[in-house]
């Protein structure tokens, strides 16, 4: 494995393979999709129109264009499109694809590892960053600001730790997750100030081009198109087995049972407590990034709206779980991650076989099934190990 892990030469620069392969794979993937038309990067026009009908005061989830009809970003997303919406369809698909692969990027290369096991998470997670690139998606920077939250914890910045949470949790709920960084923050009241600050300021940041009662009037719609949205979600025929591809959605697909959210997000709620009340743990670095680990990977697995391109998050945090095991773990650890590469990664490419793609992975939303198995065994390793992960301190950058 570390033949891929090695620096190759690009003109004068020395640059490592997953580096290049990481952006060579956002840059292919996203020209693949500018080539084909404007038809296949809906998601970018869905965007821009986020900003225009802000602009506009319309209606950003109901009525025409088309675009919108599945917009399901809070208001706030529309500060955050509004740079990339100024230039013309085609640049500005471009330069958001990039900007996604790169803000991830930089979050990863953040994190208070080697270098080797930086490169080793973007090898690992670069297929599942180009499934969502290919759909024009939000989600790989979304996972960066989840990141970037928790390494600006780290570094005891909560002020803009907390302002990564607020602006995930204004766009798509997920970067909510980012709340539980909070127990392992050295300033824990300036952590709270902080988010109700930031909470404040993002929430009513449209109304710089809008209005205050817009604003507001949307908030209340996206709620209510979220509602919609979770009950289409669980009719996998309706959504042709593309959405719910969760914990949740393997129980009702395998077992054919109509089983609510509820009863499942909530045991797996517990979870994500029992470790937190382990406070003598908190200052084991692999205990703190094994949590990272678990937040990524949970806030996918246990959500009806997981999708696919959604993956890239979970993918990323069974990467990081991956890269701090012992090494007296990682040949089981190891085989873990290669089911999840293929199960996770591959499946929905051509390189997976498409009879089981089409007659088992999705109609039972088995792409779940490798990332749910290594959260159960992270959640098992935080609540039941005396010690965090590795011991070493070399592990860690200061």
């Amino acid at each position: 494995m570390n033949v891929f892990l090695r620096s190759i030469r690009i003109g004068k620069w020395q640059v490592p393979f997953p580096v290049f392969l990481w952006f060579t794979l956002a840059v292919v993937a996203v020209s693949l999709e500018l080539s084909r038309g404007e038809e296949h990067f809906n998601n970018f026009l869905l965007y821009r129109h986020v900003f225009l009908h802000t602009l506009d005061q319309v209606n950003l989830y109901k009525g025409e264009p088309f675009h919108l009809f599945d917009n399901h970003y809070g208001p706030f997303f529309s500060i955050i499109i509004a740079p990339f919406s100024f230039f013309g369809n085609y640049a500005g698909c471009f330069l958001w694809c990039v900007a996604n692969a790169w803000i991830l990027y930089y979050a990863i290369s953040r994190l208070a590892l080697t270098q080797n096991q930086k490169l080793m998470i973007l090898l690992v997670s670069a297929l599942e960053m180009m499934t969502a690139i290919h759909s024009v998606q939000f989600n790989p920077m979304l996972a960066g600001w989840i990141i970037m939250a928790y390494v600006l914890t780290e570094k005891e910045k909560d002020f803009w730790a907390t302002l990564f949470i607020v602006a995930g949790f204004l766009v798509k709920l997920y970067g909510i997750v980012g709340i539980v960084f909070f127990f392992f923050s050295k300033h824990k009241p300036k952590f709270v100030w902080s988010f109700f600050f930031w909470l404040i300021v993002l929430f009513c940041l449209p109304m710089l081009i809008s209005s205050p009662a817009f604003v507001v009037q949307s908030y209340g719609d996206w709620y209510e198109s979220l509602r919609t949205k979770d009950a289409l979600n669980t009719d996998g025929a309706a959504s042709g087995f593309m959405q719910d591809i969760s914990v949740m959605g393997m129980i009702r697909r395998i077992g054919g049972i109509d089983i609510s959210n509820t009863l499942v997000i909530l045991p797996a709620a517990l979870v994500y407590a029992f470790p937190l009340v382990r406070v003598k743990q908190f200052f084991q670095p692999g205990f703190r990034l094994a949590y990272l680990a678990l937040a990524l990977i949970g806030i996918v697995i246990f959500s009806s709206s997981a999708e696919s391109p959604t993956y890239v998050i979970a993918m990323v945090g069974a990467s990081i779980w991956y890269v701090i095991q012992p090494d007296a773990n990682k040949k089981w650890a190891g085989a873990l991650l290669l089911f999840a590469f293929i199960l996770t990664s591959l499946s929905p490419t051509d390189l997976f076989p498409r009879y089981l793609r089409e007659q088992y992975v999705r109609p039972y939303s088995l792409k779940a099934l490798p990332c749910f198995i290594i959260w159960l065994v992270i959640a098992v390793q935080l609540i039941r190990h005396t010690v965090g992960f590795r011991k070493e301190r070399a592990l860690y950058k200061a």
